[in-house]
């Protein structure tokens, strides 16, 4: 057995330095270093590669039974010292039965709790673990104190207490991974003829081998996947479960609230609520925590039928795709109009969603979350949009771009409402007919895209909507009768608190179909200088398609004021983008200008 317990000698320019005492059970590699005032207890294992150095900071205690892996490097500064579980000050502190993964950097003043894993690649410096906490990999702790019993996920950089503080706890499956390491790292020696002793207990026995984790879940891949989606764009994840009875009359029980944090933690409470009511209905919900209301229910288990049966019912993204191909890689059913922003989320890497809403949850603004393209090219996404459109013919469909790494919305797009036709254009593509993008010309030449008809809003002013979203501003509305429009007395609409523009757009047109024979007036309102950057007439009574005139011109007669050089100049990108440049080449603009891109 190729085992020292007799120290390397020490670096040069170290001569000086004390002599490790290191006790006889503990598993020394010949090639491994331990150099200076460093106490190495019974049944502590150290691995080739790794270098213990107390040549500058002293000294350094390792616990009885810990495992301080290939690659790990120990090393302490000359002056910071901490407070071991001794009472005494060691410059580095490990407790027992701790393990220190590989190409771990532990550098003093540090001090690691009993029961600890420091996970793969990850550095501790000035800082305290708690006893029984786990570090997962690639992670930085820095001047800070973890409490014990925290998990600190893989990638995260702790450099601030208040970031310590909010950690969460760790979990049985988080403690399941942490033995499946150290058994793992307990097997590789052996084959070379070199024995590792165990370090951490066996997980009890009601708890999972982490290896089995995933293996054995009855969740179905199509769940998991929508359970990432919601996560990814900030929802809760909730489960309801009823019986054949209860299911008829639609009264469901709740599973409870979901305590994880983590995507695995809660795809274990949502198997856990399927074994508990087998032979239930359980159903998946997403609830936007904000607003207070769900955006997603999908039946995800049905008596008598398999996991992947009921999700199968349950997942639109199942919808088979279409084969057919024009010129432009479609069928032709997909609106021209909604190819651009389609386009601009795959070449800047977003995902995209979808969510659906019939007629009454359009003028709430309740909608409902749907599958998460999995296409990455242009012409794939739609032909799959194409095939989801035909499936929801009579619902309002949001194409919304999703950023991965930011976990955030980057774009809503309104592609499909009921009623809708689809006419072929004069370059063989296909176009959609919208009454708020396609309005006649009048008689007289006059457009009247600018002034909204039968409670909806035109292109030109959903453009200036999205223009003062954009620059941060908040939209608002009044509304005034025809002796109140002449005195100029408006009253206000609801307050529109969201700064999404689809629930904007549903919000005025919400104040434009309760106010039909009203003038209504859209608002920018600059909330950091409490002012008004805009004021526009955007509806007047009787206004109908070919005999309204320009909300400009109306703005002008009615006193409307130029109160920046920022709306200024949004109203004339507005103005200029609805004249005479393609939607497309907008949509490039816009996405440029959002990103900060001159």
């Amino acid at each position: 057995m190729a085992t020292n317990t007799i120290a390397a000698p020490p670096i040069r320019k170290s001569k000086n330095l004390s002599e490790p005492n290191i006790d006889q059970s503990a598993q020394v590699h010949p090639f491994s270093q331990v150099v200076g005032n460093v106490k190495v207890s019974p049944g502590v294992t150290i691995a080739p590669g790794t270098s213990i150095r107390a040549d500058q900071g002293s000294s350094f205690l390792i616990g009885k039974e810990s495992h301080i892996c290939d690659g790990v490097v120990i090393h302490g500064l000359r002056k910071g010292r901490i407070v071991g579980d001794d009472d005494r000050e060691y410059s580095v502190w490990i407790g027992e039965k701790s393990y220190i993964a590989q190409l771990a950097l532990i550098h003093g003043p540090a001090y690691v709790g009993e029961g600890c894993f420091i996970g793969f690649r990850s550095t501790v410096f000035n800082a305290r673990v708690g006893a029984g906490s786990i570090v997962m990999m690639h992670a930085l702790i820095q001047d800070v104190e973890i409490p014990p019993g925290k998990f600190v996920p893989s990638g995260a950089i702790i450099t601030n207490q208040q970031q310590a503080d909010r950690l969460p706890a760790v979990q049985s499956q988080d403690r399941a991974f942490a033995a499946h390491i150290t058994q793992m790292g307990e097997s590789l020696p052996q084959q070379s003829d070199y024995h590792l002793q165990q370090t951490q207990s066996t997980p009890a026995s009601n708890e999972t081998p982490y290896e089995n984790l995933v293996d054995d879940m009855t969740i179905s891949t199509h769940v998991r996947a929508q359970v990432h989606n919601l996560l990814s764009q900030g929802y809760a994840i909730r489960a309801e479960y009823a019986s054949k009875r209860r299911f008829k009359t639609n009264s469901w029980i709740t599973c409870g609230n979901f305590s994880g944090k983590r995507e695995q933690q809660i795809l274990n409470e949502l198997e856990k609520c399927l074994r508990e009511h087998e032979e239930q209905y359980v159903r998946l919900l997403g609830v936007d925590r904000e607003q207070k209301r769900r955006v997603f229910e999908a039946v995800i288990q049905r008596p008598g039928e398999s996991p992947e049966e009921s999700s199968f019912r349950s997942s639109a993204s199942k919808i088979p795709v279409s084969n057919n191909r024009t010129n432009n890689g479609t069928n032709g059913s997909f609106p021209s109009d909604s190819i651009s922003p389609v386009r601009a989320c795959i070449q800047q890497g977003y995902k995209i969603g979808l969510e659906f809403a019939n007629k009454r949850r359009f003028r709430t603004s309740s909608w409902l979350t749907g599958p998460t393209l999995s296409a990455s090219r242009e012409s794939d996404a739609i032909r799959e949009l194409e095939s989801i459109l035909a499936e929801h013919e009579n619902e309002y469909v949001r194409m919304v771009g999703i950023d991965p790494a930011a976990k955030r919305r980057v774009t809503e797009v309104v592609i499909h409402r009921p009623g809708e036709t689809t006419v072929a254009s004069s370059n063989g593509t296909s176009a959609t007919q919208r009454s708020y993008r396609r309005n006649s010309s009048s008689s007289n030449g006059n457009s009247s895209d600018s002034v909204a008809t039968s409670g909806r809003l035109s292109a030109k002013v959903i453009n200036q909507i999205r223009s003062l979203l954009a620059q941060g501003y908040k939209i608002g509305s009044e509304h005034a009768s025809k002796r109140r429009f002449r005195t100029n007395s408006w009253k206000s609409c609801s307050p529109i608190e969201s700064n999404r523009e689809g629930q904007v757009i549903a919000e005025l047109e919400a104040c434009l179909s309760e106010h039909q024979g009203e003038y209504v007036r859209l608002l920018g309102i600059d909330t950091k200088a409490k002012r008004r950057v805009l004021e526009s007439i955007i509806q007047r009574p009787g206004a109908q398609n070919g005999n309204g005139s320009s909300s400009s011109a109306a703005a002008s007669s009615t006193g409307v004021r130029n109160y920046s050089s920022r709306q200024t100049s949004a109203t004339a990108y507005s103005s200029a983008s609805s004249a005479s440049l393609p939607a497309e080449i907008v949509d490039q603009v816009r996405s440029l200008l959002q990103q900060g891109y001159k």
